[in-house]
C-alpha cells in the first residue's frame, strides 16, 4: 500500500530481492519472498552502506543504511491499463555512493509532466557490489564482482513483471541514469542476463568504457584481504566483517591506489569483465551490434572533471611535466603528449584557458566521460540504429564564484527539477533549460525521438554527428569541439 500525492500514486521502499545479508552477502541477488497480507510502502528503504558526503552542492542527506538495501521506488499518475512509458532511474556515486531516493529525484515532475511511470533503484555498492573473491578464495565465496550490476539486472525483472500494475508498459521500458548510472546502463547493454529488459538508454556523464579486468579485480580482492588483514582462505572472517568496517578497508583501498591504477582517484568499485557475466570489452560487444536493438541518447558536461579537480588543494598550480605523469599513468606517454598539444591548439584556437590545469582537466574529463559516450553513439549509428548526442550541457554552476562550470552532475538538478540558487543556478533561463531538458527526456521515453516543441528538431549523431547543445538557448551544432575528437582517434586508448 503506497500513498496518493499531488496527483501521484507513490510506492516506496518496495524488496525487489531477498535481502543481500549471512550467507547471501557477496552472491548474486536472490528472488524477493512473497509476503502475506498488504505490505505498507509509503516510506523508502534504506540504502547501500556507504560514507556519506556532507551537504552541500553535491552532497548527501543521511538515510538509513543497511546491507539489506535492495529497493526500488514507483511514481505513476495511475494505477491502470494505459501502459505509460516506464523510465528507471539508476543512480550515480562511482559504485560507492548514492541511492534511489535522494530528494534530488524524489519530485515527481516526470511523471506528471510526461504522463510516464517513473522507477528508482538501489543497488549493492563498493565491496559489496563490485569485490570479486571468487578467484582469490578458490570459490568458497564466488562473488564476480558484478553483483552490484546484477542487482540491477533483477531490478529490471521485477520492473518487467510487475510494472503494467503500476498502470507500465513492460514493452516501453527506457533506462537513464547519470555517472556510474550512465556507465550501469552501458554495461547492461553488453550483459546476456540484461537483454529484453529495456528498450531505451538515456546515458549521461558515462557509458560502457570503465571497466577492469578479471585479473585487475582479483588485484583488488587480494589488496582488500592484505588491508584487512586476513588470509585467503578465512571466510568466517570475510563474513564477519560490518560494513562499517568494510568502509575503512575500501578507504584504504583507495589512499594506497593514489597516482596509480586505471582510475586511482575515483573509487575501487568498478565492473568486472568476468567472461560470463560481462562477456567481453563493453564498445567491442557494442560495436559488434549485441545491443543494436537499443536506442539510445548519450552526452556529457562540458567541464566534467572540474567538479574532482576542485576537491584538490594546490591543482590550479600543475605544470605540464605534472600532467603527463598524471596521463602516464592510464595512456602511453607518446598519446599523452600528443593530446595534451593538440588540446592546447584547439583551446587556445577559440580563446580558452590553456593552462596545464586546465588542460588536463580537459583531457580526463573527455578520457572519463566524453569518449567512450562518442564510441557508443558510433557503434549504435554503424548499427543502422538510432543514436543521439548531447555533447555539450554548458550551463554553468554558479557555485564557487562560477570555477565549476558545467561541472559532473549539474545536469541532473534539470532533469528532475530539483535545480537550485546555490548549485545548479534559477530563474527563467534555468526554468527553459529544465523545461527543455525535461520535455526531450520525456519525448524519448515515448517515441525514441527527443525532439520536441520546447527543443525543437533533435537529429540523429550520424555521419555529420549532430550534436545538441544544452544551454540556455538549446541548439544544435555539428561535430562541436571536433579537433579534440580527432586527436583522440589518433591514438590507440580507445582502440
Amino acid at each position: 500500500m503506497g500513498k496518493f500525492e499531488n496527483d501521484l500514486h507513490i510506492f516506496k521502499g518496495i524488496p525487489y530481492a531477498a535481502p543481500p545479508v549471512g550467507e547471501l552477502r557477496w552472491l548474486a541477488p536472490q528472488p524477493v519472498k512473497k509476503w502475506d497480507g498488504i505490505r505498507e510502502a509509503k516510506e523508502f528503504g534504506a540504502i547501500a552502506p556507504q560514507t556519506i558526503m556532507p551537504m552541500g552542492p553535491f552532497g548527501q542527506a543521511p538515510q538509513l543504511q543497511s546491507e539489506n538495501c535492495l529497493f526500488l521506488n514507483v511514481w505513476t499518475p495511475g494505477l491502470d491499463k494505459a501502459k505509460r512509458p516506464v523510465m528507471v532511474w539508476i543512480h550515480g556515486g562511482a559504485f560507492t555512493l548514492g541511492c534511489g531516493s535522494d530528494p534530488q529525484y524524489d519530485t515527481g515532475i516526470l511523471p506528471k509532466r510526461g504522463n510516464i511511470v517513473m522507477v528508482s533503484i538501489n543497488y549493492r555498492l563498493g565491496m559489496l557490489g563490485f569485490l570479486r573473491l571468487k578467484d582469490i578464495t578458490g570459490g568458497k565465496i564466488p562473488a564476480t564482482g558484478n553483483e552490484g550490476l546484477l542487482d540491477q539486472v533483477l531490478a529490471l525483472k521485477w520492473v518487467k513483471d510487475n510494472i503494467a500494475t503500476f498502470g507500465g508498459d513492460p514493452d516501453n521500458i527506457t533506462l537513464f541514469g547519470e555517472s556510474a548510472g550512465g556507465m550501469s546502463i552501458g554495461s547492461l547493454m553488453a550483459m546476456p542476463s540484461a537483454k529484453g529488459l529495456f528498450h531505451k538508454g538515456i546515458l549521461e556523464s558515462g557509458s560502457g568504457g570503465f571497466t577492469i579486468t578479471s585479473e585487475d579485480a582479483n588485484a583488488n580482492g587480494r589488496l582488500f584481504l592484505e588491508m584487512a588483514g586476513i588470509k585467503e582462505d578465512d571466510i568466517k572472517a570475510l563474513q564477519a566483517f560490518t560494513p562499517p568496517q568494510l568502509l575503512e578497508i575500501e578507504k584504504k583501498m583507495v589512499a594506497s591506489r593514489l597516482g596509480r591504477g586505471k582510475n586511482p582517484e575515483v573509487t575501487v568499485a568498478v565492473p568486472v569483465i568476468d567472461k560470463e557475466i560481462i562477456p567481453e570489452d563493453i564498445n567491442k560487444s557494442v560495436r559488434q551490434g549485441y545491443s543494436k536493438e537499443i536506442i539510445t541518447l548519450v552526452g556529457t558536461n562540458l567541464n566534467e572533471w572540474k567538479l574532482f579537480t576542485m576537491m584538490e588543494p594546490g591543482f590550479d598550480q600543475i605544470d605540464e611535466a605534472g600532467v603527463l605523469i598524471r596521463l602516464s599513468h592510464v595512456m602511453s606517454i607518446d598519446a599523452a603528449k600528443a593530446l595534451v598539444s593538440a588540446y592546447r591548439q584547439a583551446r587556445t584556437k577559440r580563446g580558452e584557458p590553456a593552462t596545464p590545469a586546465e588542460i588536463f582537466t580537459a583531457i580526463f574529463g573527455d578520457l572519463m566521460f566524453r569518449m567512450p559516450g562518442v564510441r557508443l553513439a558510433e557503434a549504435q549509428q554503424a548499427n543502422q540504429q538510432a543514436a543521439y548526442s548531447y555533447y555539450l550541457f554548458t550551463w554553468k554552476s554558479p557555485a564557487m564564484g562560477g570555477v565549476l562550470g558545467a561541472c559532473h552532475g549539474l545536469e541532473i538538478g534539470f532533469v528532475f527539477g530539483s535545480y537550485n540558487d546555490m548549485f545548479c543556478g534559477s530563474g527563467p533561463e534555468a526554468d527553459k533549460l529544465a523545461k527543455c531538458m525535461q520535455d526531450a527526456w520525456l519525448a524519448f521515453a515515448h517515441t525514441g525521438d527527443p525532439s520536441c516543441e520546447s527543443i525543437g528538431k533533435w537529429p540523429v549523431y550520424g555521419s555529420k554527428r549532430m550534436t545538441m547543445i544544452l544551454d540556455k538557448n538549446a541548439h544544435v551544432e555539428a561535430a562541436p569541439y571536433e579537433e579534440e575528437r580527432q586527436a583522440w582517434d589518433k591514438t590507440d586508448v580507445f582502440s
